[in-house]
């Protein structure tokens, strides 16, 4: 969601210094090393950061032609963040993307074991009765990709600047939701 069908926006290392967590290490792998009362405290911190940003959220240019286009087409889309599941609803309802999914299309971190992990995709899949090899994950970062790539799915790297890193878990690169718009038609 965060950099894929949004624009993004957030500056991982102020929110790490925010925390007090460590530097260069995941936020959320971060918080898990925690005790559970400070673990707590912790991701209610990161809860109120987070519900402020996707308060800020904008949507990438063509997402909402992009859904209204695979939807229009019986596509099943669906979300899997490392975001909590009310915050990518808050997210969603800024940019005014809420209408394309429900509240069993969003997996959030407190729906499943967060991206790189494959639970949430493997959850979605099974919501949707689909099988992996017919599903396609789409994101900005090695998380996404390589949690489609380990439940199976084809795996879209977007990237806005061309750089394309891992390609050990990238299928296809592309820089704009367009350019996924003119693949799939293929």
């Amino acid at each position: 969601m965060d950099g894929t069908l949004t624009h993004a926006i957030h500056d991982f290392d102020a929110i790490r210094a925010g925390l007090k967590l460590p530097e260069g290490k995941p936020i959320l792998e971060s918080i898990a090393d925690l005790s559970v009362t400070e673990a707590k405290r912790v991701n209610q911190e990161l809860d109120d950061m987070e519900y402020e940003i996707a308060n800020k959220a904008t949507a990438q240019p063509f997402a909402e032609e992009l859904l209204s286009l695979l939807i229009k087409n019986n596509c099943q889309v669906g979300i899997v963040t490392r975001n909590g599941h009310g915050i990518a609803q808050a997210t969603l309802k800024a940019c005014r993307l809420d209408a394309y999914f429900t509240t069993q299309t969003i997996i959030g971190r407190d729906c499943a074991k967060p991206k790189p992990a494959p639970d949430g995709v493997d959850l979605l899949l099974s919501r949707f009765s689909a099988n992996a090899s017919s599903a396609v994950m789409v994101g900005d970062y090695s998380f996404d990709l390589e949690a489609g790539k380990l439940a199976g799915t084809s795996t879209v790297h977007l990237d806005v600047d061309g750089q394309f890193g891992w390609p050990e878990f990238t299928d296809f690169g592309i820089t704009s939701l367009e350019q996924l718009a003119t693949l799939w038609r293929m």
